[in-house]
């Protein structure tokens, strides 16, 4: 069944409330990540334990409402980050009261280095574009069959990206190990995501669902800006999205 055009019928709840839990749980993950965590010899940020939420939710946004449409959350997401992190800069910046003690300690914990903040953001395009692009090609692929291979290749790739820039652009040269952060991470993320699975083939039921949209990326053209690239099979009028 084809689905009625998109900018006909406009945004619906659902996927509001999807955009809106992806923006927070990677503008919160970004703030907790300051908290580094040892387990069993094993360093990992705070940030793991809330970030795969993202790429659940982005994984549910592709398979749904197809690759264009999760680059354009990906990217607001990206811009609601950089608002976040603008904000903490002036508020550290802004003079604190008299009375107020805290001031060194709210800029230890919040005020992260700019080098810290540029990994965190490109790791998080990288990861998070070729996360949605994987699993639109592997849909093809698989002609929608195999769910849970989607979900998990793409994490493979995805994760395993956004774990290898961000760790080598924030700390190559600083006389840290890269390899223990950069698999123990990868290695949490990619087993939320399977721990995940039931839940993600619920939630991508549920949305498909109530939608009544299944959108296939036939004919589209992969670009990762936002803007540009092709045919757009989630947009109205496309007979690759089916229900």
């Amino acid at each position: 069944m084809e689905r009625p055009d998109t900018a006909a019928r406009g945004h619906s709840a659902v996927f509001v409330a999807l955009a809106a839990f992806f923006v927070t749980a990677l503008v919160v993950s970004n703030v907790i990540a300051v908290k580094l965590v040892e387990t069993a010899d094993r360093v990992f940020p705070a940030g793991l334990v809330l970030f795969p939420l993202s790429y659940l939710l982005g994984d549910v946004l592709t398979e749904v409402y197809g690759y264009r449409t999760a680059r354009a959350v990906i990217w607001l997401a990206f811009a609601c980050n950089l608002l976040a992190v603008a904000a903490i800069q002036v508020a550290i910046a802004l003079p604190a009261a008299p009375f107020w003690e805290d001031q060194e300690a709210y800029e230890r914990v919040l005020g992260q280095t700019w080098r810290i903040l540029g990994a965190s953001f490109a790791a998080y395009l990288v990861g998070e574009l070729a996360n949605a692009y994987v699993l639109a090609r592997m849909k093809l692929l698989t002609r929608g069959r195999w769910l849970w291979s989607r979900t998990i290749g793409s994490t493979l790739a995805g994760q395993g990206l956004d774990s290898l820039v961000f760790v080598t652009l924030a700390f190559a040269g600083a006389g840290a190990a890269l390899a223990n952060p950069i698999v123990t991470s990868w290695a949490i993320k990619v087993g939320w995501e399977a721990l995940a699975t039931p839940l993600t083939y619920a939630l991508v039921g549920y949305v498909k669902r109530r939608e009544r949209l299944d959108a296939y990326d036939a004919g589209v053209g992969f670009n990762p800006l936002p803007f540009g690239g092709g045919r757009d099979a989630s947009s109205g009028g496309s007979p690759s999205a089916r229900r």
